[in-house]
């Protein structure tokens, strides 16, 4: 899963929006950041090229993409950890960053109290999360491609996961509730450019959770047969860009 989220959906759907928290994040000038649910490093390589003088700590709750992190970008001192229970002491970190990771926690509130707990006075939690499922254009035909394959029981990994804490009035709340007050509140759209539908069908199909629900319930070849001819169907072959919106919010502890 990590090669194929790596090489078929990094460039395409989390560069962009990694870059732009990099250099957020910078402006800060930080000396010592923790990175929650770091994945396979995108936004980590992003901030050691951005800020070489600061101490980037990485950590991911999933041991293999910990591994293929700490291999990619060994720049970052990696960890496995859970959000909830951060195994660092009080005041331990000036800047924690997450991208796209925080609307998988179970407990939002308990892991930002957690994350105000290892931010020193005055330190910021710097984060993103994606906006509603219809704001994304690849995940929209990509859904449209899963409910043509799955006419009864789509997969609704999407709605439900990545696009499941769109509401920034809801992610406002729970900072409060967590001790924080939110410092800025961004809107913020980027085109995406993939250079085939077919790879982001097979990066989206082998490289997320969708690959579990897809597995569950059929013939993976035929399901992306059914994706990549809906998506392309919607979007065109490639060289294609689509709009994906995400919300950016820094929070001062």
């Amino acid at each position: 899963m990590a090669v194929a989220y790596e090489q078929y959906l990094v460039p395409v759907v989390f560069r962009p929006f990694a870059e732009d928290l990099a250099a957020k994040a910078v402006a800060l000038r930080p000396r010592r950041v923790l990175e929650l649910a770091a994945g396979t490093g995108v936004l980590t390589s992003e901030l050691l090229a951005a800020a070489p003088s600061a101490e980037v700590t990485a950590t991911d709750l999933n041991e293999a993409m910990v591994a293929f992190g700490a291999a990619r970008v060994p720049g970052a001192v990696w960890r496995q950890a859970d959000a909830q229970r951060l195994p660092f002491a009080d005041g331990d970190f000036d800047l924690v960053v997450c991208q796209f990771g925080v609307m998988f926690f179970g407990d939002r509130v308990a892991a930002f109290t957690e994350v105000r707990r290892v931010l020193g006075p005055g330190g910021r939690f710097l984060f993103n999360t994606w906006g509603l499922l219809g704001t994304h254009a690849f995940e929209v035909a990509l859904q449209a491609g899963l409910e043509r394959a799955f006419p009864v029981d789509p997969p609704r990994f999407l709605a439900t996961g990545p696009h499941g804490y769109a509401d920034p009035g809801v992610v406002v709340a729970d900072l409060t509730a967590a001790g924080f007050a939110v410092e800025e509140e961004q809107e913020l759209t980027f085109e995406g450019r993939a250079v085939s539908i077919a790879g982001l069908a097979t990066g989206y199909l082998t490289g997320t959770p969708v690959r579990a629900a897809v597995e569950e319930r059929g013939d993976g070849p035929a399901v992306r047969a059914a994706v990549v001819e809906e998506m392309t169907a919607r979007l065109g072959p490639g060289p294609v860009t689509a709009p994906m919106t995400a919300y950016v919010f820094c929070a001062v502890a």
